[in-house]
This record gives structure tokens, sequence and C-alpha cells, in this order.
């Protein structure tokens, strides 16, 4: 069987590290996995050449939401957050998963933060429900990932969860899920204070939360847990800073981790080697 990665740029992607070690673990000598080059433009023919010999697809930027009309179905959870970055090939149709929110509520919940997520399984512990919040929170950046961790943390906000953008007007898929996750957003200017967030997830790319690294070092932020969603290089600026302030740091890692499992779960049908996974991408990464 065979199944990719798509995205634009993706030779750096992690993914086929993961999921190889997965088919190892599991004894599917016969599977591969693989990285290929494709943009928006490109999916639709791309999705129209994968037979009968394809498990599923992995989707990265930018193609979580391209490939919404492309999908025969999907999930109630990628109709709430808009997004899919999964993709599983069965009977000739083409269902959609979002892995991303799950995969960021474990690495969450493996923080110290119960957060509440699709599956039910995630669910908060025993005798915190109702009594329990951290704070604020604050997320950076207004794409799909972005809209992952509004999903991931819908149950851990009260009131309003504060999303850093450079440009509102580009917000309209964020703000839509939103509305559909019953969560209130209000925009705020990207590097600009935002209240006291305990919880800060920057979903940006390398070196563009930088801004945020600085804001912690002279204590006008004071999280007690960052997200950074960025694995290499690793660590970032803003993860150095929010462990100089004695913040809990969460790595880009533990996300692609957590959402490459339920990719493999959904894709062979067998439950993933978390184990042997995470040391394949560690070892990867130089430890």
């Amino acid at each position: 069987m065979r199944a990719a990665v798509l995205g634009a740029p993706i030779s750096h992607s992690l993914s086929p590290t993961l999921h190889r070690a997965a088919y190892a673990a599991l004894g599917l000598t016969d599977w591969t996995y693989e990285a290929i080059e494709c943009d928006e433009a490109g999916l639709a023919a791309l999705l129209a050449r994968c037979g009968p010999e394809w498990a599923g697809l992995s989707l990265t930027m930018p193609l979580k939401r391209a490939v919404l009309p492309l999908l025969d179905e999907a999930e109630p959870l990628v109709g709430e957050v808009g997004a899919a970055n999964t993709v599983v090939f069965t009977g000739g149709r083409r269902a959609g998963y979002n892995t991303d929110v799950p995969g960021m509520a474990r690495a969450l919940a493996e923080a110290g933060l119960p957060a509440l997520a699709r599956p039910p399984a995630l669910a908060r512990p025993p005798g915190l429900a109702g009594q329990w919040s951290p704070g604020p929170i604050l997320i950076v950046g207004g794409g799909a990932t972005a809209t992952s961790a509004l999903a991931a943390t819908r149950d851990l906000a009260e009131g309003e969860v504060s999303v850093a953008v450079r440009d509102p007007a580009h917000c309209g898929a964020l703000l839509a899920a939103a509305q559909r996750l019953r969560v209130r957003v209000r925009l705020t200017g990207f590097g600009q204070p935002a209240g006291q967030p305990a919880v800060l997830i920057s979903t940006v790319p390398a070196g563009a939360a930088d801004v945020y690294a600085g804001l912690l070092d002279t204590g006008v932020l004071r999280p007690d847990w960052v997200f950074d969603v960025v694995y290499h290089p690793w660590p970032t600026a803003l993860a150095t800073a929010a462990k100089r302030s004695g913040a809990r740091v969460i790595g880009g890692f533990d996300l692609l981790l957590h959402q490459a499992a339920g990719q493999v779960t959904l894709m062979t049908g067998r439950p993933a080697p978390l184990p042997e996974m995470r040391a394949a991408g560690l070892a990867a990464l130089g430890g």
C-alpha cells in the first residue's frame, strides 16, 4: 500500500520518518510513504491519480483547506474546523479527517493542560470539569493551524480567545470556524500585548514569533504555558525565552508526533506505535 505527505514546500517534512517507523514497527513491510511536492493548483489532479493501491494522504500547507471541495465525505470535526490534514481512501471514496486538533490536545494534556477535543477519550480528568480553567488564551497566527488551536482549547477558554494577526482581512476562515466552534475571538495586533494570557500558542513559521520572545524576556507577557508549533529548528527564540521565564514549553514535535499517530491509525486500522515513532523522529532531529 502507498501513502504520502503533500505540501509546498515539502522537502523538510519529518512525516516520512514517523510513518515509516510506524510501518516497520507494525510489520507492514509492503507499505510505502513518500513526500510529494504539491500546491493547490495540482491537488485535484494528484488525487485523481490515486488508485486502489493508495491508503491515504497527509496534507500540510497550503492544502488543508483546499482539499475540502475534493472530498466525498468528512468527519464532523473537519466541518467545524474547516480544514482536513488527512485523506483516507476507502472503496474508491475520499474521506477527510483532522488529526491536528486531537494531536494538539494530546500535546497540551501531556504538558499538564487537560484540553478537550474529539475524540471524547481526551476529556478533562475527573474532578476538573466545570471548576478549572488556566486563564486567557492567546493564539499567534490566523491560518489553519490557528483554527485547530481554537478547537483544541475551546473548553479551556472562558470568555474570549485573543488571536494575534498581521492582517484581519485574511481571517475570514478562522472567524467562521470560531462561530461554528462557539468560541468568541478577539483579534489583536501582531506583536502587541493582549492582556495577560495563561496560555500562548504560536502557529506561525520559524522566526515569525520572535517578537513574542522579546515580550516574554521583558516580562510584558508571563504565560504559564507556551506552545510553539515549530519543530525545526529547535529550540526557537520563543521557546528559549519561555523556558527562561519559567513557563512550561511545548514543542511542535509533540504536535507532529500525535497528529501523525492519528493518521497511522486511520490509514492502517491499527493502533499507532507511539514509542517507535517518537524515537525515530527524535533521532532524525538529532535528539
